[in-house]
Formats: C-alpha cells, structure tokens, sequence
C-alpha cells in the first residue's frame, strides 16, 4: 500500500505541531495534586490557615491540595525546598513574616532572595502575636512582665521557633523594655504551648491563632496583642498600644508564594481563585475566628507589601543579631 503526502498535508501538520508547542504547558492546570508548604509543624497559625485555604482553593481548580510542613532555620528550610521547585504552580508555600522577612536574614549564609526567588502570588491575611503567660506565675500585665523579669535578673519566653516572628518580637521587647528575656526555641506552636500550659517556661510570643482556647479555658494568660487595635478573636485584651509601647506594634502576615517565574497566567488564575476564597463568607468568618484579617488583592499589592515588610524588618534581624 503506497501512501502520498502531499505539501499541503505537511504544511497542514507543521501548523498544528506548532499550535501545540504554542499551547502553554499550564493550560490544563491543574491536573494533579497541588503542594502547599508550611514552615511549621503542624498544629500551628501558618498549618491551620494553610489547611483552610488550601482546601477551598483546591474545589476551586478541582484538584487535591495537600499541606506539606517542613519546619526548620526560621522557616528557610520549607521556603529553600519551595524556590528550588519548578515553577509550575504544583508547588506554593504559605508565607508569613518568619520564612520571608526574618528567616533569611539570620542564617550566616542567606538561602534565597525573599523577592528575587518569589513569586507572590495572594495576601491572604494578617494577624498580631499575643504575649502571654503561664497564669501560675503571676504575670498578668506587661508591667508585671517588665518587673518579674528585673526581679529575677532575666526571664525565659518561647516562641513557635528560632527566628520566628514571635522570637523577634521578644527580643524587641526585651529591648524595648530594658530587661533580658532568653529566647527557648520550639519547632512550632504547638510544642511551645505544651511547654507553656505546664509551666516549663513562663512565657510565650506567637500569633494569637491557636491560644484563644486556651485564654478561654484559664489555662494560658494573655498580656498584650502587637497589633494597633484589639483582636476581634480576644477583645478584652489590650494591645501594646494601650500598655503605652506603640513602638513594639506588629503583624504577622499570611500569603500565597510560589518559585520565582512563574507564568503570568498561572499566577493570575491562583490569585483570582484565592481571592474568589476570602470572599466566601464561612471563609471569612472562619479566618476571623482564627484572629486573621483578610487582606485580598493583586499579585502586584502582595509583592509590594512583602518588600516593604522585608525592608523594615531586615536591619531589625541584623541589628539584634538574631543568628540561627
């Protein structure tokens, strides 16, 4: 059997090969599990908000979303494994303030670039730290912290890990105050709160997410949110405002990052679909509940914010000499 092609067939052919190799290799996105790192062990305010996001987006694309913690080095452990992955979107990380605008700056050598190696895709929400307190110690108040830790030449606070956003509160704090306060680490928060409800340290720093419960139950006692205004999670607490420390106010954020590069496209539909998320309002409530504020807006917002955060807390890290 003989077959002809003529040069209309190959004309023809080479056409759809080309229409094919145009086809952007994303536009079936996604169709397979998507990866959400988490620099945290599980348990805590990035896993929790993590685990409530990534769900709802993943009915969203129709696609598993599956959390991965990989805590350790201030957050650069899971963010390394994160700018090192191709950047076709089956690869995000939770990002917040501790992987982003302190971690890196505290290794001796820096991993990546929290810009340069990013692509920040979503602002999810923010959320303050909560200072708080075993209840059997008696410290109650930020002035009771203040004398408790010059009564006994220093005092010990936990946070959710070294470099954390709770861990570089406690040394501004410590400064602030004119008092030492020695850092104990943990691998996140829920192992720091194990320690802090049994008394083995005395006081604990970290995103108020996961403590309300434990406000309510007696078990931990909150001194001062780091934010401007009161918590709606814990409205009768005051801020460091009102303790007369406007200087020590700070949050924590909450996003969506992916490796550096990715398609414009891709990182437009990820947006819209995290977006189309925060709308939600059992979404919205249930962020709330957690103590999280939904900030929704562009890549480009997101990135902006970043880069602010990061330009004002990297010469806070290196001038406190948080080393890991």
């Amino acid at each position: 059997m003989n077959f002809r092609i003529s040069r209309r067939d190959c004309l023809r052919a080479g056409a759809a090969g080309a229409a094919t190799l145009a086809w952007p290799a994303w536009a079936a996105y996604p169709d397979k599990p998507i990866r959400i790192v988490v620099t945290f062990a599980a348990g805590g305010a990035s896993d929790i908000v993590a685990r409530v996001i990534g769900e709802q987006i993943g009915k969203k694309l129709g696609q598993a979303v599956i959390v991965d913690n990989r805590p350790g080095a201030g957050g650069s452990v899971g963010g390394s494994n994160v700018v090192q992955s191709p950047a076709d979107g089956y690869t995000l990380m939770l990002s917040n303030s501790t992987p982003i605008s302190i971690g890196p700056f505290a290794l001796e050598k820096q991993p990546y670039d929290p810009i340069a190696d990013f692509t920040h895709i979503a602002s999810i929400g923010s959320a303050p730290c909560v200072v708080m307190a075993n209840p059997t110690v008696g410290i109650n108040t930020i002035v009771d912290l203040e004398n408790a830790a010059k009564k006994a030449g220093g005092l010990q606070f936990g946070s959710g890990g070294p470099a954390s956003i709770g861990h570089i509160y406690g040394e501004m704090m410590s400064r602030a105050l004119g008092i030492k306060m020695t850092h104990v680490p943990y691998r996140g928060g829920a192992p720091m709160t194990t320690d802090l409800i049994s008394g083995v340290i005395p006081v604990g720093i970290d995103v108020i997410t996961a403590f309300v419960p434990y406000f309510k139950s007696g078990q931990i006692k909150p001194l001062a949110v780091t934010s401007a205004q009161r918590s709606p999670l814990a409205p009768d607490v005051p801020t460091v405002v009102e303790t007369g420390h406007g200087r020590l106010v700070l949050d924590n954020f909450f996003g969506l990052s992916g490796p550096a590069k990715m398609p414009a496209d891709l990182v437009a539909r990820l947006n819209a679909a995290t977006n189309e998320v925060l709308a939600e309002p059992d979404i919205k409530k249930r962020l709330l509940e957690l103590g999280v504020t939904t900030t929704p807006g562009t890549p480009a917002d997101f990135t902006a914010f970043v880069r602010n955060q990061v330009n004002a807390l990297q010469p806070v890290v290196k001038t406190i000499r948080v080393t890991l």
